[in-house]
């Protein structure tokens, strides 16, 4: 997948070399080039050259993750979708609510499922009301509210036999 969500028209090949280096950034995006170039047998430079491609080639971003729940942001969410109409403007007008961080078009029960972060109870319910239940094509809500998030990683497609 692109930056954008998009599916590329071809997946990227990665060899060994270039799967060790993302691991080692998914580990510590700060590691320098040079410990990455020890750790995978790179210079400094060839390992700057080989992160750049694959950052202009969109396989990856090395960006800060933060934990909403640390900045205050007490209640989560996956919103499950029914909808008429094009999914696609739906899912285009949902990516424009700055409290939604994932929207993706779905089969089976759900058209569109959204996941949100929001400080409270009554921002959620706002958020639900006047926001998406608002919108045309909307049909029906069904939302799980996040208990505790148990598990979630950044590591895919370069972990190897775990």
């Amino acid at each position: 997948m692109t930056n954008t969500g998009r599916l590329t028209s071809r997946p990227v090949q990665l060899d060994d070399v270039s799967k060790a280096i993302i691991e080692q950034l998914q580990t510590d995006g700060r590691r320098s080039y040079a410990d990455i170039g020890k750790a995978v047998g790179l210079s400094e430079a060839a390992v700057r050259q080989r992160v750049q491609r694959l950052q202009e080639a969109g396989v990856m971003q090395i960006v800060a993750v933060t934990d909403p729940m640390q900045l205050g942001f007490t209640r989560q969410a996956m919103i499950g979708i029914r909808a008429e109409g094009d999914t696609r403007l739906l899912a285009e007008q949902l990516s424009a609510i700055p409290e939604i961080d994932y929207v993706v078009l779905t089969a089976g029960s759900f058209d569109l499922l959204a996941e949100v972060v929001c400080e409270n109870d009554e921002e959620l319910i706002d958020l639900l009301n006047a926001r998406i239940r608002s919108l045309d094509g909307v049909q029906q809500t069904e939302t799980f509210v996040y208990l505790r998030l148990q598990k979630q990683h950044y590591n895919w497609g370069t972990v190897r036999n775990r």
